[in-house]
Protein backbone atom coordinates (compact mmCIF):
# COMPACT_ATOMS: atom_id res chain seq x y z
CA UNK A 1 0.00 0.00 0.00
CA UNK A 2 1.48 3.53 -1.20
CA UNK A 3 0.66 6.99 0.08
CA UNK A 4 1.57 9.12 -2.04
CA UNK A 5 1.41 13.16 -1.62
CA UNK A 6 0.46 14.91 -5.46
CA UNK A 7 1.36 18.23 -3.81
CA UNK A 8 5.06 17.44 -2.70
CA UNK A 9 5.72 13.88 -4.42
CA UNK A 10 6.38 12.37 -0.64
CA UNK A 11 5.88 8.90 -1.13
CA UNK A 12 5.56 6.58 2.09
CA UNK A 13 5.22 2.72 0.88
CA UNK A 14 3.74 -0.04 3.43
CA UNK A 15 4.13 -3.39 3.63
CA UNK A 16 2.53 -6.72 5.26
CA UNK A 17 1.86 -10.21 4.95
CA UNK A 18 -1.24 -9.92 4.02
CA UNK A 19 -3.53 -6.98 2.04
CA UNK A 20 -6.58 -6.68 3.83
CA UNK A 21 -9.04 -3.26 4.74
CA UNK A 22 -7.56 -3.36 8.30
CA UNK A 23 -4.47 -3.38 6.55
CA UNK A 24 -4.99 -0.47 4.43
CA UNK A 25 -6.38 1.74 7.39
CA UNK A 26 -3.57 0.75 9.88
CA UNK A 27 -1.22 1.86 7.73
CA UNK A 28 -3.44 5.29 6.59
CA UNK A 29 -3.32 5.67 10.89
CA UNK A 30 0.13 5.45 11.20
CA UNK A 31 0.87 7.72 8.04
CA UNK A 32 -1.18 10.25 9.91
CA UNK A 33 0.11 9.79 13.25
CA UNK A 34 3.40 10.56 12.00
CA UNK A 35 2.11 13.45 9.83
CA UNK A 36 -0.33 15.51 10.83
CA UNK A 37 1.91 18.41 12.58
CA UNK A 38 3.04 19.35 9.34
CA UNK A 39 -0.49 19.14 7.37
CA UNK A 40 -2.21 20.36 10.99
CA UNK A 41 -4.11 23.12 8.74
CA UNK A 42 -5.66 20.05 6.56
CA UNK A 43 -9.84 19.22 7.57
CA UNK A 44 -9.99 17.22 4.90
CA UNK A 45 -8.27 14.02 2.86
CA UNK A 46 -8.94 12.72 -0.56
CA UNK A 47 -7.81 9.60 -1.18
CA UNK A 48 -7.35 8.34 -4.92
CA UNK A 49 -8.08 4.55 -4.95
CA UNK A 50 -8.31 1.68 -7.49
CA UNK A 51 -11.39 0.10 -6.34
CA UNK A 52 -9.44 -3.23 -5.47
CA UNK A 53 -11.05 -6.15 -3.30
CA UNK A 54 -9.91 -4.21 -0.37
CA UNK A 55 -10.39 -0.45 -0.56
CA UNK A 56 -13.68 -0.32 -2.46
CA UNK A 57 -16.25 1.43 -1.82
CA UNK A 58 -18.61 -1.49 -1.01
CA UNK A 59 -15.95 -3.31 1.35
CA UNK A 60 -17.79 -2.82 4.35
CA UNK A 61 -14.53 -3.48 7.24
CA UNK A 62 -12.40 -0.88 4.98
CA UNK A 63 -15.53 1.63 5.24
CA UNK A 64 -15.73 0.69 8.96
CA UNK A 65 -12.08 1.24 10.00
CA UNK A 66 -12.24 4.91 7.60
CA UNK A 67 -15.46 6.37 9.90
CA UNK A 68 -13.56 5.52 12.52
CA UNK A 69 -10.28 7.44 11.60
CA UNK A 70 -12.40 10.21 10.74
CA UNK A 71 -14.04 10.65 14.40
CA UNK A 72 -10.62 10.13 15.67
CA UNK A 73 -8.63 12.64 13.73
CA UNK A 74 -12.01 14.81 12.86
CA UNK A 75 -10.81 14.66 9.19
CA UNK A 76 -13.16 14.51 6.48
CA UNK A 77 -12.45 11.88 4.47
CA UNK A 78 -13.24 11.46 0.61
CA UNK A 79 -12.97 8.52 -1.26
CA UNK A 80 -12.57 8.75 -5.02
CA UNK A 81 -12.19 5.71 -7.18
CA UNK A 82 -10.89 5.14 -10.53
CA UNK A 83 -13.10 3.16 -12.37
CA UNK A 84 -12.39 -0.61 -13.94
CA UNK A 85 -9.04 -0.78 -16.04
CA UNK A 86 -8.31 2.83 -15.62
CA UNK A 87 -5.66 2.35 -12.75
CA UNK A 88 -3.27 3.81 -15.32
CA UNK A 89 -4.49 7.23 -14.59
CA UNK A 90 -3.74 6.69 -11.17
CA UNK A 91 -0.31 8.39 -9.86
CA UNK A 92 0.49 5.63 -7.30
CA UNK A 93 0.41 3.08 -9.83
CA UNK A 94 3.54 4.96 -11.57
CA UNK A 95 5.03 4.25 -8.37
CA UNK A 96 4.77 0.54 -8.07
CA UNK A 97 5.72 0.49 -11.47
CA UNK A 98 9.14 2.28 -10.73
CA UNK A 99 9.37 -0.09 -7.37
CA UNK A 100 8.82 -3.09 -9.93
CA UNK A 101 11.32 -1.97 -12.20
CA UNK A 102 13.87 -1.40 -9.60
CA UNK A 103 13.58 -5.09 -8.54
CA UNK A 104 13.30 -6.54 -11.69
CA UNK A 105 14.92 -9.85 -11.85
CA UNK A 106 15.49 -9.93 -8.27
CA UNK A 107 13.93 -12.56 -5.99
CA UNK A 108 12.31 -11.48 -3.12
CA UNK A 109 13.11 -13.86 -0.83
CA UNK A 110 12.27 -12.48 2.09
CA UNK A 111 10.92 -9.25 4.24
CA UNK A 112 14.32 -7.95 4.71
CA UNK A 113 14.85 -7.92 0.53
CA UNK A 114 11.54 -6.53 -0.17
CA UNK A 115 12.24 -3.49 2.44
CA UNK A 116 15.71 -3.12 1.00
CA UNK A 117 14.70 -2.21 -2.28
CA UNK A 118 11.86 -0.21 -1.62
CA UNK A 119 14.16 1.70 0.22
CA UNK A 120 16.50 1.87 -2.68
CA UNK A 121 13.91 3.33 -5.05
CA UNK A 122 13.67 6.62 -5.92
CA UNK A 123 10.55 8.56 -6.20
CA UNK A 124 10.73 12.69 -7.72
CA UNK A 125 14.81 12.34 -6.51
CA UNK A 126 13.49 10.80 -3.24
CA UNK A 127 13.64 7.52 -2.03
CA UNK A 128 10.19 7.12 -0.13
CA UNK A 129 9.71 6.24 3.48
CA UNK A 130 9.19 2.60 4.06
CA UNK A 131 7.33 0.96 6.89
CA UNK A 132 6.76 -3.06 7.85
CA UNK A 133 3.38 -3.01 9.02
CA UNK A 134 3.63 -6.13 11.80
CA UNK A 135 0.31 -8.14 12.93
CA UNK A 136 -2.31 -10.61 12.04
CA UNK A 137 -4.41 -9.14 8.84
CA UNK A 138 -7.07 -12.03 8.57
CA UNK A 139 -9.08 -12.09 5.59
CA UNK A 140 -13.15 -12.00 5.37
CA UNK A 141 -13.50 -9.58 8.47
CA UNK A 142 -17.05 -7.49 7.45
CA UNK A 143 -20.06 -5.58 8.91
CA UNK A 144 -22.91 -8.34 8.72
CA UNK A 145 -26.28 -6.97 7.10
CA UNK A 146 -28.79 -5.39 9.64
CA UNK A 147 -28.15 -2.25 12.12
CA UNK A 148 -24.41 -2.08 12.03
CA UNK A 149 -24.51 -2.15 7.94
CA UNK A 150 -27.32 0.72 7.90
CA UNK A 151 -25.69 2.58 10.66
CA UNK A 152 -22.25 2.37 8.53
CA UNK A 153 -24.12 3.54 5.11
CA UNK A 154 -25.54 6.21 7.04
CA UNK A 155 -22.30 7.96 7.73
CA UNK A 156 -21.46 7.67 3.41
CA UNK A 157 -22.33 10.56 1.93
CA UNK A 158 -22.25 8.79 -1.82
CA UNK A 159 -22.35 11.22 -4.76
CA UNK A 160 -25.61 11.38 -6.32
CA UNK A 161 -24.06 10.49 -9.78
CA UNK A 162 -21.46 8.70 -9.05
CA UNK A 163 -22.15 6.48 -5.66
CA UNK A 164 -19.74 3.78 -5.92
CA UNK A 165 -16.95 6.52 -7.22
CA UNK A 166 -17.24 9.45 -5.19
CA UNK A 167 -17.92 8.88 -1.29
CA UNK A 168 -17.61 11.28 1.18
CA UNK A 169 -17.20 10.65 5.30
CA UNK A 170 -17.34 13.41 7.42
CA UNK A 171 -16.56 13.22 11.37
CA UNK A 172 -19.55 12.55 13.43
CA UNK A 173 -18.84 16.21 14.90
CA UNK A 174 -19.38 17.66 12.05
CA UNK A 175 -22.17 15.56 10.59
CA UNK A 176 -23.88 15.36 7.35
Amino acid sequence: MGIYLLATGLLTLYFAKRETSDFWVDALEHWWAHNRVPYAHVRQLVIYLDNGPNNSGTRTQFLKRLVGFADASGLTIRLVYYPPYHSKYNPIERCWSSLEKKWHATLLTSVKVVLQWALRMVWKGRHPTVRWMAGDYPDGVCVQRGPAKKALEARLDRSATLPRYDITIRTEATGR
